[in-house]
C-alpha cells in the first residue's frame, strides 16, 4: 500500500471540470514530481489533496485512510502540508513568530534549531518581519514552516519560481537533502531539470488527464515524450 493514493478524483471549479479520474500514488520516502503546461491540473491536484478544494468524486487515502472531503487544517494534523506558489507567509510577524506559529498545532513539532540547521539564512533573519524578507527568504520560511510540523508528506508547488538562481541551486540542494533524508514529496514544478534532479517518479498531466507515468531517469532518457506533455525539452 502506497503512504498517499489518489484514486480517479473529479474536481471541478464552478461549472468547470479540471481535473478528470486523476489517479496517482505515492510510496513513502519517494518524491514524486506533477510535470505539465500552464493549466494542466497540477497545482489543482495539490489543492485537492490539501482538502482546499474538495473533489466532485473519487477518494484520496493516506496510509490507507479517507482524507478527500477533510477540511485543510484536519489533513494538516495527520500529515500532508503544502507549500503554496504564493508563499502565504504571515507579513507582520517575525521569522521566528511564523515558525512558532506553524508548530503549535503539530503532534511531533521539530525544535527550531533543526529549522535553522536546514536553513541557516533564516536563522540570521529570525527577527525580520515576513513583509521584509527576499522572495528567496520568503520561500525558505514557507518550507520551514512545513518541516517544522514534521509531516509525513510536503506538497511543494512551483518552489523555485522567479527566484534568482543563485537561490534556486541553494533550495534545489536542500530539496535533494530532503529526498535523500527520506522525506516524502510531492512537487510540482516548472523548471524540469530541477525538479528531475531529485525526484524518482514524474507523473505528465494535460488538460486535468495523466499522460505520463515513469522513472525520472525514464523521461530525462526520453526528451521527445517530455516535450509532448510539457511543451519544452529539459533544459527549456
Amino acid at each position: 500500500m502506497s503512504l498517499l493514493e489518489v484514486e480517479r478524483i473529479n474536481a471541478l471549479y464552478g461549472d468547470s471540470h479540471v481535473l478528470f479520474d486523476l489517479s496517482i500514488h505515492v510510496n513513502e520516502k519517494e518524491v514524486v514530481a506533477l510535470l505539465g503546461r500552464n493549466g494542466a491540473g497540477k497545482t489543482t491536484t495539490l489543492r485537492t489533496i490539501m482538502g482546499v478544494l474538495s473533489p466532485r468524486s473519487g477518494e484520496i487515502r493516506l496510509d490507507g485512510k479517507p482524507i478527500s472531503g477533510l477540511p485543510p487544517s484536519a489533513i494538516a494534523r495527520v500529515g500532508v502540508q503544502l507549500v503554496p506558489e504564493e508563499r502565504a507567509i504571515f507579513g507582520g510577524l517575525t521569522v521566528e513568530e511564523n515558525l512558532r506559529l506553524a508548530a503549535l498545532t503539530a503532534p511531533k513539532p521539530w525544535p527550531l534549531d533543526r529549522v535553522y540547521e536546514v536553513f541557516p539564512r533564516l536563522k540570521e533573519r529570525r527577527t525580520s518581519r515576513g513583509r521584509t524578507l527576499s522572495g528567496g527568504e520568503q520561500q525558505m520560511l514557507s518550507i520551514g514552516r512545513a518541516l517544522i510540523r514534521d509531516p509525513r508528506i510536503i506538497l511543494m508547488d512551483e518552489p523555485f519560481e522567479g527566484l534568482a538562481p543563485l537561490i534556486v541551486r541553494d533550495l534545489v540542494n536542500v530539496s535533494r537533502a530532503l529526498a535523500a533524508e527520506g522525506r516524502t514529496m510531492i512537487v510540482v514544478e516548472q523548471n524540469v531539470a530541477a525538479a528531475l534532479s531529485f525526484a524518482d517518479r514524474v507523473y505528465g498531466l494535460n488538460n486535468g488527464h495523466v499522460v505520463y507515468e515513469g522513472s525520472a531517469k525514464e523521461l530525462q532518457a526520453e526528451p521527445e515524450r517530455m516535450a509532448s506533455f510539457i511543451g519544452v525539452g529539459l533544459h527549456g
